[in-house]
């Protein structure tokens, strides 16, 4: 039976609670006992949700109340690479190159909010086949920023993905720099971009760049971040073409000979570009030869949009490491 308590006029009794305890009520005692209903609970205790993602979403309001801000919403822009030279195979495996790295105007919403789960991040897209776990360069970023500072935070992302995967566009390197960002804002800025761009480079040697101002001369593996001023509008007119088939970039490499590279010094190509703009001459990039080899398809590919474009396109060239033109 449940238990409840006894009110005797306006003192509270609670039931013996041993053998031994007894209350004495003689003939002269007048009592009145009256049984209190139990106390209503301060929250339900059972809830049924139909609409998942509407009570996500008032959960979210809750914790965003609590918060010194609510959401951040983000651009997570693309890059493209405006020259690439492969210098050097270093003796971990890996190749230096020295490249021109520049943001243009296409790149992903992501929208990030605190999550009451102290224990895992939660992770959603607009487009299937995207990983949402510790594989996406997203989840990484914010496990690396919680094990850098000792943050506790964990969050909901939701990733609007409009740059293409694998295309040599850096999309998913961009989306791990704006996750640290990110994160660094809702911790009150606790670290600075300098150290946010040095831990970057623990995931992935591309991500650096998305730290600097929108250009950037890159050598090393793509981690060594020389900030210039942007030779390129943002808004420069370009034609991106993202075909089907795809080349692994491991192969490509394997396919790379350095005897076969272009032997221009990428700083004459810098110069020439900051004082002349973009022209065919000038966007080299040394892995497009072994990606032809690799997929025979890219090769007429190109061939295709130079002859169509009659001499309407500045250049036509590979972007990165991808399959893009």
């Amino acid at each position: 039976m449940a238990s409840s308590h006894l009110l005797c006029d306006h003192s509270l009794f609670f039931p013996p609670s041993s053998k031994n305890s007894h209350l004495s009520i003689t003939p002269q005692t007048k009592l009145q006992f009256r049984r209190t209903p139990f106390p209503k609970a301060s929250k339900k205790q059972l809830e049924i949700v139909y609409d998942p993602d509407e009570r996500l979403n008032k959960l979210a309001d809750e914790v965003d109340k609590q918060a010194s801000f609510s959401r951040l919403t983000l651009f997570s822009p693309c890059k493209i690479n405006v020259f690439l030279r492969i210098t050097n195979k270093r003796e971990d495996g890996y190749h230096d190159l020295a490249s021109l790295f520049h943001t243009v105007s296409l790149g992903d919403i992501i929208k990030f909010s605190l999550s009451p789960s102290k224990t895992k991040d939660r992770l959603s897209s607009n487009v299937s086949g995207v990983p949402l776990d510790d594989r996406n360069l997203i989840i990484k970023a914010l496990n690396l920023y919680r094990k850098k500072t000792g943050s506790n935070n964990f969050f909901w992302v939701h990733l609007d993905k409009k740059v293409p995967t694998g295309a040599g566009l850096g999309g998913g390197s961009s989306n791990a720099a704006t996750a640290l960002w990110a994160a660094n804002q809702f911790n009150g800025c606790i670290a600075t971009e300098k150290e946010l761009q040095e831990w970057s480079s623990e995931i992935g040697s591309d991500i650096p760049f998305f730290f600097s101002h929108g250009a950037a001369y890159c050598t090393g593996r793509g981690e060594v971040v020389q900030d210039i001023f942007p030779p390129l509008p943002l808004d420069i007119p370009m034609v991106l073409i993202k075909p089907k088939e795809s080349c692994s970039t491991a192969e490509v490499y394997k396919c790379l000979r350095l005897d076969q590279t272009s032997k221009v010094d990428p700083l004459a190509l810098l110069e020439k570009i900051s004082r002349n703009g973009i022209s065919q001459d000038v966007c080299i990039n040394d892995l497009e030869p072994p990606a032809f080899e690799v997929l025979p398809s890219l090769k007429r590919l190109k061939q295709r949009v130079t002859a169509a474009g009659r001499g309407q396109y500045d250049a036509v060239f590979m972007s990165g490491r991808g399959q893009l033109y």
